[in-house]
């Protein structure tokens, strides 16, 4: 059996399936909607892709009689997984005989874009057969991934197309976009029935497209999948003011220091949403509708303190660089109860949900109440780039804290679970974090993480610096039964590294377990550094090939803020508090 292929609830054992039955028809005027959406996202495939024609264009070339792929096709389409594909798709394309190395990476781009174009547009045609609520939520799921890799593609296109365009940014795009189609399949892995077939054969071959552009693209730009930006000097120039000094970096301005210092009250936010009605609205969903589309500035949006369940709210990715203020842990708590109990999928059963780039959450209590016998109940799931949560709670029992995609930066928050509690495949950073596990169910075991890189391609990964390991009180009186573990590998190139933090004597002595058999025990990297505590002990450590101690600044660096998530300077233009390098 391929594990790596395994959804995250087959694997863990944890669900069962689900039959297709109490079928309910869509209106048609929801079909009209969607299809005038996607015909203008085809619409964006098109005008991007003609304005880096003249990359891929060559003199004199007229329709394929040769079908053998050029010396440079070959080379490129080696470095791949899926080189047969490759070149097949290479092949279909015009120009590409003619292009060299150089030439294929657009040329790459470019079909890839059209191919997720196309499979978003021909999977719309098929909104209006019948589902039950879980084969609706799958497919809905894959129309939203779909159509936000339309988007991420673009963006990579353009940028690859007009130097200088940062590396780091088009490969995390690109592994965001391969993460994305493979959320979608998951989300029909435990289904059966025509919807599930009919999605299968439009998408199919999508997921090893992107990832053999993602090769192609990583391997021009000779990139071993960490940031080439240079870390920080430690010991940087400190801030004349002793309490900007420890919360806020030197080249913040005033102006970002004083946003993320000051008191919510005192903030001059763009909507203010209160309960009581004596803000702009009542509800954070009339808020996030009324929050405009592609903003180049920050948009604030404050939530007073109050207990908001609303259902499965999401900041989509046109709502960019918006910012939510809370007045504090505990405070203002965003909450839902929905798990895959209620015939959902784990992608569409978070409470809050943001893919904007740019988002920002402050002082705010992201919960799901649904408990540990629900399974799979997600409190909050982030799929935006650039995005930073800062003095957040977030809680749950399995899968607390859904990490989707692309780059994130958690500082001082507190995460409560039980299995896989923080799980996904974002580059992200866990910086002064309290993650604390709870009690699970009767026989389970809890782990921390639960990575899902699939590629070695992907620039993700999860790097937990500076935090406190522990265990809930409940966990605590019962640890001896319920063993916690750092991580186990959900995908084959899963990656996690633990460094400079206290890890609780809740922590087994082996550290790690294996998700199924040896599955990914040695294409993973699992790394410790420099750990303290009672449950920090080596000795008694896995001895996969894939886990190592990490016995050198120089490795452990590649893991920090500045090298892992930091990219064109997006962190300290947020204005939150931050470690560069390895200093704590």
């Amino acid at each position: 059996m391929d594990y790596g292929r395994l959804g995250k609830a087959e694997a863990g054992g944890t669900s069962t399936q689900i039959q297709t039955t109490d079928l309910a028809p869509k209106p048609k005027v929801s079909k009209v909607r969607l299809l005038l959406m996607i015909a203008a996202t085809l619409m964006v495939v098109s005008a991007v892709s003609a304005a880096v024609a003249v990359v891929i264009r060559h003199k004199g070339e007229s329709k394929v009689q040769n079908r053998r792929p050029s010396q440079a096709m070959s080379r490129a389409c080696s470095r791949t997984l899926y080189p047969s594909l490759c070149l097949n798709s290479l092949l279909d394309f015009p120009g590409a005989l003619t292009a060299d190395e150089k030439a294929l990476v657009h040329i790459s781009l470019n079909l890839t874009l059209q191919k997720v174009g196309r499979s978003l547009y021909v999977s719309s045609e098929i909104t209006n057969l019948a589902m039950d609520p879980h084969v609706r939520s799958a497919y809905d799921d894959c129309l939203e991934l779909l159509d936000h890799s339309v988007d991420l593609l673009s963006r990579s296109l353009t940028s690859a197309a007009e130097p200088p365009g940062s590396t780091q940014d088009v490969l995390t795009w690109l592994s965001a976009a391969l993460t994305n189609q493979d959320t979608c399949r998951e989300g029909f892995d435990e289904l059966n029935g025509d919807v599930k077939n009919q999605m299968s054969d439009r998408i199919k071959d999508l997921s090893e497209i992107v990832s053999n552009s993602l090769a192609i693209y990583a391997s021009a730009g000779g990139d071993d999948g960490f940031s080439d930006i240079p870390i920080q000097n430690r010991r940087r120039r400190l801030l004349r003011d002793e309490k900007e000094r420890e919360q806020f970096p030197v080249w913040l301005s005033r102006r970002e220091r004083l946003l993320l210092d000051m008191p919510a009250s005192a903030i001059n936010a763009d909507i203010i949403v209160s309960k009581d009605g004596n803000g702009t609205f009542k509800t954070i969903a009339a808020a996030i509708k009324k929050a405009p589309e592609h903003s180049s500035r920050r948009f604030i949006i404050y939530v007073r303190a109050g207990r908001y369940e609303e259902n499965n709210l999401k900041v989509g990715r046109k709502k960019m660089n918006i910012m939510f203020i809370g007045d504090g842990k505990g405070k203002t708590v965003i909450t839902g109860g929905k798990s895959v109990q209620d015939k959902l999928t784990t992608f569409h059963t978070a409470s809050f949900a943001a893919t904007g780039s740019g988002f920002i959450a402050r002082d705010i209590t992201f919960e799901n109440y649904a408990g540990a016998s629900k399974h799979q109940a997600v409190a909050l799931r982030v799929g935006a780039d650039h995005a930073v949560v800062y003095r957040c709670s977030v809680i749950g029992y399995q899968d607390t804290l859904y990490t989707h995609s692309q780059r994130q930066f958690y500082r001082e928050c507190d995460i409560y679970g039980s299995v896989d509690f923080i799980f996904g495949n974002a580059a992200v950073v866990f910086q002064k974090c309290n993650i604390q596990a709870r009690k699970p169910m009767p026989q389970q075991k809890n782990t921390i993480t639960a990575q899902n890189r699939k590629d070695p391609n992907q620039n993700t990964g999860i790097s937990i610096h500076d935090c406190r390991i522990t265990a809930e009180p409940d966990l605590e009186a019962s640890k001896g039964q319920y063993p916690t573990y750092l991580g186990r590998p959900w995908k084959l190139y899963s990656r996690t590294v633990y460094m400079l933090s206290y890890l609780g004597d809740h922590v087994h002595p082996k550290g790690w377990l294996e998700w199924n058999g040896d599955f990914a025990l040695d294409t993973l990297y699992y790394g410790e550094y420099m750990n303290y505590g009672p449950g920090a002990g080596l000795g008694q450590r896995v001895k996969w090939p894939g886990y190592r101690v990490i016995t050198s600044d120089e490795e452990a660096d590649k893991f920090t803020v500045a090298k892992f998530i930091y990219g064109s300077s997006w962190l300290p233009a947020t204005g939150v508090a931050f470690v560069a390098g390895l200093s704590t």
